[in-house]
């Protein structure tokens, strides 16, 4: 599951919930949005928290200098 499916399902919840007045005798879709959206929003953040844990941050290196030092006569 990516995060565009997380919000896909915020926005698909948003729309049952508060843009439809449809009425179904065993299904209350307003109940369905607002489970969609939480689902929505608790996926995102546990993704996003996964993805910053994933993300590690290796600290530059400084190069390693070396001479060639020849004694010339």
């Amino acid at each position: 599951m990516r995060l565009g499916l997380f919000i896909m399902m915020i926005a698909a919840g948003a729309i049952l919930t508060f843009a439809t007045d449809w009425e179904l005798e065993s299904v209350d879709l307003d109940l369905v949005g607002l489970i969609l959206m939480a689902v929505g929003f608790l996926g995102t953040a546990v993704y996003t928290s996964v993805l910053r844990r994933r993300r590690v941050v290796v600290p530059p290196v400084d190069p390693t200098v070396t001479e060639n030092r020849r004694d010339l006569l």
